[in-house]
């Protein structure tokens, strides 16, 4: 048995999901003496339902899904999105909400811990013209232990770089500039960007300056709480197929030291070469990407593993899959999934 296979005994697909209730006080003795008129019951009812979806309606108008790039109990950086309050100012706010004990700390997931020291103060500056997003630390920022400085900067520039009008990150503390971290020196690009990557993963990378990145998603956390992990892996620069090349990242999995597990089997195959078109990127599979548990169905995990990591390469829009040429399949939850699936806005909303 492949230690995916292993790993994903048991694996379900997870959803987030809030149960709301609510109790009433009763005086049991005039209870017994006045029975209430059924239509006052209706009425009452009606009124509490009505006002629960007119705050809740509220509440969703008041605040904006926002990824804040987290650190998970493994040390892993990922991106977890939360209800924000709206603000004009969304790239300023999602680092203010980075800040251990800050605002963030009453939403934090279980098991996920913010990312920059207490009391650390920010300002975003955004240069229209080339998407730079400059950032100004106070000096707090130095406070931060010497492991967490590569997933400081990788939170930083993936929670950034989710805005449209922002495609790369340079960073000043106390309006000096960066060239490096504070603490243990890992030098610092005068634009970060996703280019950069997110939890490295350079296992058995001999000699990298022969490769080329590229960032797959597999999967973390425990069953009832799954999550999508970035992570940028390494393959040859002679590689060039990288659509074909991600697949392959997938198929193979993490590597053997991780905590993170993939849906993909080791004798899931493509039949063809990808096909690229007008943002669409087609995808056909032999049989055996089937959920083995439930005959001929897709994981909805596979797919959004699939679908998230494709689109991570400049261009890519949609993925469309195919088993043995046929485009007629469903996922696991009994869905039709025969038109190209396009990234979700956000990821790890708990909702899919």
């Amino acid at each position: 048995m492949s230690k995916n296979k292993a790993k994903m005994i048991g694996l379900t697909v997870f959803t987030s999901t809030v149960l709301l209730s609510g109790c009433g006080l009763f005086n049991t003795e005039t209870q017994q003496k006045i029975d209430p008129p059924k239509t006052v019951t209706v009425k009452e009812d009606v009124v509490s339902k009505e006002t629960s979806a007119k705050e809740k309606e509220a509440a969703t108008k008041n605040t904006v899904q926002t990824e804040l790039y987290l650190i998970d109990k493994d040390g892993y950086v990922v991106p977890r999105t939360l209800a924000l309050p709206k603000t004009t100012s969304v790239a300023k706010q999602a680092l203010e909400y980075l800040v251990t004990n800050g605002p963030v700390t009453d939403l934090l997931p279980n098991d996920f811990r913010a990312v920059l020291p207490e009391d650390t103060q920010v300002s975003v500056n955004i240069n229209k013209d080339n998407g730079v997003a400059t950032v100004n630390f106070s000096k707090e920022f130095k406070n931060y232990q010497p492991e967490d400085e590569q997933k400081i900067l990788q939170s930083v520039t993936w929670t950034l770089t989710q805005f449209d009008n922002i495609k790369s990150v340079k960073l000043k503390m106390n309006g000096h500039d960066l060239t490096e971290m504070p603490v243990s020196g890992t030098p610092i690009s005068e634009n970060l960007s996703r280019a950069t990557g997110i939890n490295l993963d350079n296992t058995d990378v001999a000699d990298i300056t022969n490769t080329k990145p590229v960032t797959v998603y597999y999967i973390g956390g425990e069953e009832g709480s799954y999550y999508y992990v970035p992570v940028t892996r390494r393959i040859s620069n002679d590689t060039k197929d990288n659509y074909a090349a991600i697949v392959d990242e997938l198929i193979q999995g993490p590597s053997q030291n991780s905590t993170l597990v993939s849906e993909f089997m080791s004798d899931v195959k493509l039949l063809d070469t990808p096909k690229y078109e007008n943002g669409t990127v087609t995808l056909n599979f032999n049989k055996n990407i089937y959920d083995s548990l439930k005959g001929k169905e897709i994981s909805q995990n596979l797919l959004d593993t699939l679908v998230l990591s494709l689109t991570e390469q400049q261009g890519v829009e949609k993925v469309a899959v195919e088993v043995d040429g046929k485009v007629d399949i469903k996922n696991d939850k009994g869905k039709k999934v025969s038109e190209p699936v396009t990234r979700p806005e956000k990821v790890n909303t708990g909702s899919y």
